[in-house]
């Protein structure tokens, strides 16, 4: 049987813009949905625990077509968790000393009360690989997190040289506004066995906030 050789046009197919665009986005598309698929299912049961076969039926994929996107089960953590340490840090990149420190910092405080409200899965995921000494995360959390964490030591060491905050160890105060407004996440089961609230309610969201923002501000206030 002779060959058959394609012509030209036949064997580089070509796409409209506006169908290359669709095919981009549903492409993009599937990936935030396996990735949100992988972060419920890591958070509950972590990496070991979990299958890419549950992550596939849980995307309502295929196997391959998840495959396809992401090498590996341990490659697709990898991704999740990146994305997440970004979005967790993103408010902080905004500290600049221009700003009023007690108005960043306070609306820092919120903001990052509204993450633990709206994206409880993936502060307790992140929780999980940092208490698992973040074994495949360190490389990230070394550097990207220790220079932002050094530039904005540097912003307030300024505040607190111009004497608009009290002197206090600016690595301890993100500490703190990390583990209080996180906790509210991570343990929200014992706050919700406690309270019998949680964030969700808006009442409680809003005591929550001004009494963590009092409780911090307080400290930090120049005397």
């Amino acid at each position: 049987m002779a060959n058959k050789t394609l012509k030209p046009e036949q064997a580089t197919r070509k796409f409209s813009p506006s169908a290359q665009r669709r095919r981009s986005e549903a492409a993009e598309h599937k990936r935030k949905r396996i990735m949100q698929a992988a972060l419920l299912l890591f958070s509950q049961g972590g990496v070991s625990a979990t299958s890419i076969e549950q992550i596939a039926e849980k995307a309502d994929v295929s196997k391959t077509n998840l495959l396809y996107y992401f090498s590996s089960k341990e490659q697709l953590y990898i991704e999740v968790i990146k994305h997440l340490l970004g979005v967790w840090l993103a408010p902080l990149h905004g500290f600049t000393v221009e700003q009023d420190p007690i108005v960043a910092i306070s609306e820092y405080i919120r903001v990052k009360l509204e993450m633990s409200r709206d994206c409880p899965a993936e502060s307790k995921l992140f929780c999980m690989e940092v208490v698992q000494g973040a074994p495949l995360l360190f490389t990230e959390l070394e550097s990207p997190l220790h220079d932002l964490m050094v530039a904005k030591v540097e912003v307030i060491n300024a505040w607190i040289d111009e004497g608009k905050l009290a002197k206090i160890d600016p690595y301890h105060l993100i500490f703190s506004i990390w583990a209080i407004t996180q906790h509210y996440a991570d343990f929200s089961v014992q706050i919700k066995a406690v309270t019998g609230q949680t964030l969700q309610d808006p009442t409680f969201f809003q005591s929550t906030l001004e009494n963590v923002q009092r409780i911090i501000l307080g400290g930090i206030e120049p005397r």
